[in-house]
């Protein structure tokens, strides 16, 4: 009977973990050999979970806008690491460190977020960063 008890447990315990290291894989989602720096336009911000997400537009050397959603860290490692729901808002000049997607799309995870005042921030990168450099 206790066997009977045991193996649903364990097969609950057994998925969630694997459901955990599931959740996010930088590697299998951006290219650690594509750093990146864009520096643009606030157009949106979602301070929420899974993970915080900036919205801007970056004009490049010719002046053509292009649309970028940048991913931070989760809402809780970013208040550790001073970050408000005020640190960036809609309509802020920034500057993004980050890496690339591999799927070409305009995606990056950010390492650092600076303001125009120059305040840099760590943006919880999955890339495995600790501190901003």
């Amino acid at each position: 009977m206790k066997l009977n008890r045991i193996l649903p447990l364990a097969a609950l315990l057994l998925s969630s973990a694997a459901a955990t290291f599931a959740h996010h894989s930088f590697d299998a989602e951006f290219d650690r050999n594509k750093p990146i720096t864009l520096k643009g336009t606030v157009t949106k911000v979602e301070f929420m979970n899974p993970h915080m997400w900036i919205y801007m537009d970056v004009k490049d050397e010719k002046g053509v806008t292009t649309a970028w959603q940048i991913e931070g860290g989760a809402p809780n490692a970013l208040r550790r690491n001073g970050w408000s729901v005020n640190s960036v808002q809609k309509g802020a000049m920034i500057t993004v460190d980050g890496t690339m997607s591999k799927d070409g799309s305009k995606t990056v995870n950010a390492r650092t977020v600076s303001t125009a005042d120059g305040k840099r921030l760590f943006a919880g990168s999955s890339e495995g960063d600790a501190k901003a450099k």
